[in-house]
């Protein structure tokens, strides 16, 4: 398999470099971290994992844009949740794969989220080393987090996650270059800051494909129990702690890996239930719109209400939103990503200023229950309760959506902690700066 030819997949004018090898009944794509496609082949130990892996199933392994062969990010940088799931609904699509196990031998944290988000794509997860946030680099300052993102590029890193093979000077040569060709100085400072900002705790619950999580137990990198912990929070999911102390799971004794993701694989492939998923919810108001209504007359307000929700149906629509039904003076629409929500919101407020109207809007990101005509559930009603505390012009956003966001260029700031009407407990709340 090591003369497996590299491809690319198109999104949005961008180009995501991406392979396909092995020939089992069932498709795996590797969301990985810490090496291009294009040298994958070049280090035995991975060459030797991949090719077992291809005997289990078909496999499709990318580069995200900004790493690798893939496109940059010029924009932004560093991939968020969003682009990195637009990339893979790209690369799924390009290599004709309708659904898929994701084999994240990162963290899990952008799995996870695809999974809640895309259930109709997702078969399974096999998770190494799952996490939903990353606090320790939170708790650095940014000259350290910077310090830390450059020792990444280093055979530092090698000897930290995997200090028992460390020793090996192929290994030692392939994980210096691998890293170097991945990304550059400033993209792997920026996917630090990124991984300081990200907490995906939220969207655990809302997985509803079987998973396999898999944890080396001597693995001094990434914290036993708090994998177990995230484990645990996914519904049905199988935790395994692993012998061994390598942090990659294609270093050192990979055989009882490979047999746990064999033994996975070969079980029978679940129904879609894609009626409940992970969702950001926009709800938008027309502030004092029974006064305007008064002002105006009926007539008046009519024609007014068309341009708005004109205005309303462009914005989601070229946010990839659903319109889901109009509130009477305003509109509740959901979305897979919640910067795209956000952005949509800015969008609409912008836009329907220039017809005199003052519009106010919340975003909160959770899972709904989908019905023929409209979504249902408690992200539901904390967005409506969210849009309700907000001023004229003003879009407020539930911690969740801050939580998702990071790396996507949007600010915030704190409105501090209220009372959400029906809902336990006390919420945090902030406004798109």
């Amino acid at each position: 398999m090591r003369d497996v030819e590299v491809r690319y997949a198109v999104r949005d004018g961008k180009r995501l470099a991406y392979e396909v090898f092995g020939s089992g009944p069932c498709d795996v794509a590797v969301m990985k971290m810490g090496f291009p496609i294009d040298l994958m082949w070049d280090l035995p130990q991975l060459a030797s994992f991949m090719e077992t892996l291809g005997g289990f199933a078909r496999v499709i392994a990318f580069d995200s844009r900004g790493t690798g062969s893939s496109d940059p990010i010029p924009d932004l940088g560093v991939a968020t949740i969003e682009t990195t799931a637009d990339d893979l609904v790209a690369v799924l699509d390009a290599a004709g794969s309708e659904r898929a196990t994701l084999f994240d031998i990162a963290s899990g944290v952008t799995s996870v989220v695809f999974a809640a988000t895309h259930p109709q794509r997702v078969r399974s997860l096999i998770l190494c080393n799952l996490r939903s946030s990353f606090p320790e680099l939170r708790r650095m300052s940014a000259e350290q987090r910077q310090d830390y993102a450059l020792a990444r590029l280093t055979t530092q890193s090698l000897e930290i996650d995997n200090p028992r093979v460390a020793h090996d000077h192929v290994l030692q040569q392939w994980w210096g270059r691998a890293r170097r060709l991945l990304s550059s100085p400033e993209v792997s400072i920026g996917q630090i800051e990124w991984g300081a900002r990200i907490d995906v705790e939220s969207a655990l619950p809302a997985v509803r494909a079987p998973a396999l999580v898999l944890h080396r137990g001597e693995n001094r990198r990434w914290d036993l129990e708090v994998s177990r912990a995230a484990a645990s929070r996914i519904p049905g999911a199988r935790f395994v702690e692993l012998p061994g102390s390598e942090a990659d799971i294609f270093l050192g004794d990979t055989a009882p890996a490979l047999a746990e993701i064999e033994r996975f694989l070969r079980q029978g492939e679940t129904a879609v239930t894609d009626d409940r998923l992970l969702a950001t919810v926009l709800f938008t108001d027309i502030v004092a719109s029974t006064e305007q209504l008064a002002s105006v007359g009926d007539t008046a307000w009519r024609h007014i209400m068309d341009d708005h929700d004109k205005i309303v149906e462009r914005a989601v629509t070229a946010h990839r939103g659903r319109v889901v039904r109009s509130t009477g003076d305003g509109t509740l629409a959901t979305f897979d990503g919640p910067a795209r929500a956000v952005r949509c919101a800015a969008a609409i407020r912008d836009a329907v200023a220039v017809h005199s109207l003052g519009v106010r809007a919340g975003l909160h990101t959770g899972e709904i229950e989908l019905r023929e005509d409209d979504v249902a559930g408690i992200a539901v009603h904390i967005a409506s309760r969210v849009a309700a505390l907000a001023q004229p012009g003003e879009i407020l956003v539930s911690r969740t959506v801050v939580d998702l966001t990071a790396g996507s260029g949007i600010t915030f700031d704190a409105r501090g902690d209220h009372q959400l009407k029906g809902v336990p407990g006390t919420w945090p709340i902030f406004a798109v700066h």
